[in-house]
C-alpha cells in the first residue's frame, strides 16, 4: 500500500498510513470517495504491521467540506451508500483499535469536521477553522449531533451545531476540540512524530484502550468494571494474555526498552 489514485494519496512509511485527501477545490467527499476511505481504513485496521494512521488534506485552505454538495446539488442523496465506515470511511468503522490522527490544515467543515472528531488525536494549522453549516442548507449534521457534545462542553457543541458559526483554532484548542496548534508549516512535521511515537508504543494496549472506551462510554463505572471483570472486553482479554505483557514487565525489571510485537 504505497499509492492510490486520486482523490486520495496513500503512502506507508514504515508503520505508519499516511492518507491525503485531493479533491479541489475544498476536499468534499462524494459516495465514491467515502467508500474507497472506508476500504482503505479497513485495510489500515486488518493489516497487522500497520499501527497508526494519520489523514489530512491537500493543499493549505480545506481539509475537508464535508459533504459534497455538487453532487447531492446532481442527484446523489444524503442517505447514499457511504461504504463500510460510514461517511468518510472512519464514523462507524467497526473494530478500530489503532490511534488515528487528524492533521487539520484547512477549514474543516460539516463532514469535515465529523471526520476529525472522528481520530483519535486532533492537531490544527493555526489558520484552521471549524464549522457546522448543515444549517443553513436545511441539512442534519448527523455525527456531530451523536459525537460532538461528548468531545466539547455541550453548550458550546450546541452552539456550533445551532447556528453553523465559525470556530478559530485556538479557540478549537480553548474548549478541548484539538490537542495542539502548530503553524502551518510544521503541521505535517509535528504529525509524523506523534505518529511515530505512537507507532513505537504497545500496540494491544491501544487497542485495549480504544475498544474499552467504545465499549464502556454509555455504562455507568460499576457497569463497566463488571464488563471488564467479566472478561467482556476481547481486546482487554488479548492483552492479558500476551507475549508483549510479559515483555513490557521484563523490559521493566531488566531496565531496558520493551520490544513490542503485538502479540
Amino acid at each position: 500500500m504505497t499509492d492510490s489514485p486520486a482523490p486520495l494519496h496513500v503512502t506507508r512509511r514504515g508503520a505508519v498510513l499516511e492518507v491525503v485527501l485531493d479533491r479541489p477545490k475544498a476536499n468534499a467527499i462524494d459516495g465514491a470517495t467515502s467508500r474507497r476511505m472506508g476500504d482503505l481504513f479497513a485495510e489500515f485496521r486488518d493489516d497487522p504491521e500497520l499501527r497508526v494512521a494519520v489523514v489530512t488534506g491537500a493543499g493549505e485552505r480545506f481539509f475537508s467540506a464535508g459533504w459534497d454538495l455538487k453532487g447531492a446539488a446532481e442527484g446523489e442523496p444524503p442517505d447514499t451508500d457511504y461504504g463500510v465506515g460510514g461517511f468518510g470511511g472512519l464514523q462507524e468503522l467497526p473494530g478500530l483499535n489503532k490511534p488515528v490522527i487528524a492533521a487539520v490544515n484547512g477549514m474543516a467543515v460539516g463532514g469535515g469536521l465529523e471526520i476529525a472528531i472522528s481520530c483519535d488525536l486532533i492537531l490544527a494549522a493555526d489558520h484552521a477553522r471549524f464549522a457546522l453549516p448543515e444549517i443553513n442548507v436545511g441539512v442534519l449534521a448527523d455525527a456531530a449531533s451523536i459525537k460532538l457534545h461528548r468531545r466539547i462542553p455541550f453548550h458550546v457543541a450546541m452552539d456550533l451545531l445551532l447556528t453553523g458559526r465559525w470556530m478559530e483554532a485556538e479557540e478549537a484548542a480553548r474548549w478541548g476540540l484539538v490537542n495542539e496548534v502548530v503553524p502551518a508549516g510544521s503541521l505535517m512535521g509535528r504529525a509524523r512524530e506523534l505518529a511515530d511515537l505512537l507507532a513505537a508504543g504497545p500496540p494491544l494496549v491501544f487497542a485495549a484502550i480504544k475498544e474499552t472506551i467504545r465499549m464502556t462510554e454509555r455504562l455507568t463505572v460499576a457497569d463497566a468494571f463488571g464488563l471488564m471483570h467479566g472478561k467482556g472486553i476481547p481486546a482487554v482479554n488479548t492483552l492479558y494474555a500476551s507475549e508483549d505483557l510479559l515483555e513490557g514487565t521484563r523490559a521493566f525489571a531488566e531496565k531496558r526498552a520493551p520490544v513490542w510485537r503485538g502479540r
